[in-house]
């Protein structure tokens, strides 16, 4: 059986759906994807297929997911220990270089 190829993402606050070049689209929930569960509505939104479409790659989280995992309705295959320390690596980033907001400065 050939696989499908992936066509479009859109990942929403608690699922990921990917529209296949057979008609169908695939949803499933981000409980699946932690890395993704953890990112920002941002990074979630940057996105990329790769192979062809055979599978989907979010460069700032560096998570790739393959349609043939999805269709077989496999979760992430990344070990807790993988997780925690990519979770923990995070957190250190975010923590000595948190993203700087600029506030506007009132004319008067």
């Amino acid at each position: 059986m050939e696989i499908p190829l992936a066509q479009s993402v859109k990942v929403t606050s608690d699922t990921l759906q990917v529209d296949l070049s057979d008609g169908r689209t695939i949803s499933v929930p981000l409980a699946w994807c932690p890395r993704l569960a953890h990112a920002t509505a941002e990074e979630r939104g940057r996105c990329r297929l790769i192979a062809n479409g055979r599978g989907v790659h979010w460069d700032a989280i560096d998570e790739d997911i393959s349609v043939e995992g999805l269709l077989a309705g496999r979760a992430s295959g990344e070990s807790l220990s993988s997780f925690r320390q990519w979770l923990n690596a995070r957190f250190s980033r975010l923590a000595t270089h948190p993203k700087r907001t600029r506030r506007k400065r009132r004319a008067g």
